[in-house]
């Protein structure tokens, strides 16, 4: 049996998490067009292949889609168009009020941040949403960002509640038993991370060692 890298654990561990997103995306996009594009000159290749283009549509389509949200700033944003679209990203949930899974994971990403240096808002974005948008407003993400010293490149966001919602199903941020999906008290605290134009995505646990974190991370920048 091939040994795992931290790096191979680390995804595993994260895919086993949140299986129908994850699995589903590099599956849908393997079937289609093959291996993707290669990322040897840039970290952002945007392909001309129509299947590829195709598979990527696919995948905007069932799984990123174009809600409106705003951010910490008070500005008004869409999910994919001005997020996630030719970018690497990562992806989690949280909410101001909870103290159980969410300042750890906000705290380890605030780690995170700091190890990847001046890569964040530029080679990667980091993005965390609200799953309480009814509390969570604008000032209280601003205060709540503020509190884990979040620097540029990570940006907080909240919105209607039900596009919240369609978001958090659409990533695959759920659990199968819908007595504890409605359970906000036990939301998954995994990271998803992508590559959107190559159509990579994963994810690892949010408390997962910042280190091997940031080695992932800095994969999905220049994929081998």
């Amino acid at each position: 049996m091939r040994k795992l890298s931290r790096r191979d654990a680390l995804s595993l561990l994260g895919i086993a998490g949140v299986a129908p997103f994850a699995g589903g995306l590099l599956k849908a996009a393997a079937d289609t067009v093959g291996p993707p594009v290669s990322a040897a000159n840039s970290p952002h290749p945007i392909t001309t292949d129509p299947a590829q283009i195709a598979a990527r549509k696919r995948i905007q389509e069932q799984h990123l889609p174009n809600l409106p949200l705003i951010n910490h700033e008070g500005k008004r944003v869409r999910f994919y168009d001005d997020l996630v679209k030719n970018k690497i990203v990562t992806l989690n949930f949280f909410y101001a009020n909870c103290d159980e899974v969410c300042p750890l994971v906000t705290a380890n990403l605030a780690k995170v941040q700091r190890l990847l240096g001046d890569q964040v808002g530029r080679d990667i974005h980091m993005y965390s949403f609200t799953l309480k948008p009814e509390e969570d407003t604008v000032d209280v993400i601003r205060k709540y960002r503020a509190k884990y010293n979040a620097g540029p490149g990570w940006t907080f966001f909240t919105a209607k509640p039900a596009d919240i919602e369609k978001l958090r199903k659409a990533i695959g941020f759920t659990y199968p038993d819908p007595k504890i999906d409605g359970d906000k008290t036990q939301h998954i605290g995994n990271i998803r991370y992508g590559n959107e134009p190559l159509m990579y995505w994963a994810a690892c646990p949010g408390m997962a060692h910042a280190k091997y974190v940031k080695e992932t991370l800095e994969w999905m920048i220049h994929p081998r």
